[in-house]
């Protein structure tokens, strides 16, 4: 007697199946958004025969850390880099999602940090310039001098 083995299905084919509207519906944005994305290489469509956009469902996510990155304030260029280490979309793990995380992480960390600083400097007690008093004859101030910097 023969043993039959059971065949395991084959993986699903993954193809990108989103369109533009689908894909800002998914992500939370406008139409517009997926298209600037797509235009600046942020998200990357594939055309069909009939030249329309179509986009993968992890691109729903991708789009969601980008809108993060710009509430950041990091530009185009900026977030890119960012995701310029992320492989191929079909390929993406949940240990790459955690790296980025990491990344986006830091990268807010160390904004916070530079805005702390500016708010200490404007906040501190020490002078940021010397205002010269008004001279009396002319109701004009005397040239400024600048305060010693702090740094």
């Amino acid at each position: 007697m023969t043993a039959i083995t059971p065949r395991r299905p084959a993986p699903p084919t993954v193809e990108p199946t989103l369109t533009v509207s689908d894909l800002a519906r998914a992500s939370g944005v406008a139409a517009s958004a997926v298209r600037f994305y797509d235009k600046h290489g942020l998200v990357t469509s594939q055309r069909t025969t009939g030249n329309q956009r179509r986009f993968y469902q992890v691109d729903g996510c991708l789009i969601k850390i980008i809108r993060i990155a710009q509430r950041v304030g990091l530009s185009v260029a900026e977030i890119r880099q960012l995701m310029s280490d992320l492989p191929d979309r079909r390929e993406i793990t949940i240990d790459d999602w955690f790296r980025l995380r990491h990344r986006l992480e830091e990268e807010v960390r160390q904004r916070i940090q530079a805005l702390t600083d500016v708010l200490d400097d404007l906040t501190s007690e020490e002078k940021l310039c010397e205002l010269p008093p008004i001279q009396p004859a002319t109701r004009q101030r005397a040239p400024l001098t600048a305060a010693s910097p702090r740094r």
